[in-house]
């Protein structure tokens, strides 16, 4: 009894601030505090300041006489088909950063977008932040989509956008590995909340349309107000005009000017050129 109330004192000690099991549990914590800064210091590239200063390519600024113009979330049987016929009434061109959710319930629509012209791109298998640090899944899952869109859509995508745009160190050390260059946006419309119009969508990304700019935007609701795909469809006409009003020509990455992974930086998409004609899918 006695010796189990001295056992007990003793191993008291080892607790007590500045013991010896006060100090492990520091240094662990410590080093997983560590673990997680270096996870996610990548992710400062969101930054504003960041993104114009330190990591322009990341952040997407390019050719100076053009503008990106991107979509994410797709592709979606509702919005995405609407999306496209408005770029081809327009006579444009642009990136798709695919979801592997989205993507293996609708193959067909991530060729078409291929087939008509368009640059397919990865967006992640789910729309989810990787806050915690485990490359082994930052690689696998990235891999699992990049695969995806290679033998779904039928081009080898070139381009990465972690979705929220957080980009953590598993998921950066990934895209490196997969041959993915990571580019994020410099301006968007916030076209995925509610009450979103054509014209808010345009307003918010007045400002940020200038040369080199990439645009964000997004051809599905799938992580958004439900239709907001369709203020996106309504602003497409109004930044078309912008753009063209100030010269700019608007299109995707590929045309931007950010080099892209490979030999020389050379594009590697077996992407349609813009004009190519489009066959309709039969019904």
């Amino acid at each position: 009894m006695g010796r189990g109330r001295a056992r007990g004192r003793g191993s008291g000690t080892s607790g007590r601030p500045g013991g010896p099991g006060a100090r492990a549990l520091g240094g662990a914590a410590l080093v997983a505090a560590g673990a997680e800064l270096l996870h996610l210091a990548p992710a400062a590239v969101r930054l504003p300041p960041v993104r114009r200063l330190a990591a322009r390519r990341t952040a997407g600024y390019g050719d100076p006489r053009h503008v990106a113009l991107t979509f994410d979330d797709g592709p979606d049987p509702r919005g995405t088909p609407e999306i496209l016929d408005a770029l081809d009434a327009l006579g444009l061109r642009a990136t798709f950063f695919l979801l592997g959710t989205m993507l293996e319930r609708a193959p067909g629509l991530g060729r078409e977008l291929v087939t008509r012209g368009h640059e397919v791109a990865v967006h992640g298998w789910y729309h989810r932040r990787q806050w915690y640090p485990d490359p082994a899944r930052d690689l696998r899952e990235l891999r699992r989509v990049t695969e995806a869109v290679t033998d779904l859509c039928g081009a080898r995508p070139s381009w990465y956008r972690p979705p929220y745009g957080v980009l953590a160190a598993g998921q950066a050390l990934a895209a490196h590995r997969l041959g993915l260059r990571t580019v994020l946006w410099t301006t968007w419309g916030r076209d995925w909340v509610a009450g979103a119009t054509g014209g808010s969508v345009y307003g918010t990304a007045r400002a940020g349309l200038t040369g080199g700019a990439t645009l964000l935007l997004h051809d599905s609701d799938c992580t958004s107000a439900p239709g907001s795909w369709r203020a996106t469809l309504d602003a497409l006409p109004l930044i078309a005009d912008h753009c063209r009003d100030r010269a700019l020509r608007l299109g995707p990455l590929r045309d931007h000017g950010v080099p892209a992974p490979g030999p020389g930086g050379r594009h590697r998409s077996t992407a349609a050129p813009p004009g190519t004609p489009w066959t309709p899918r039969s019904p």
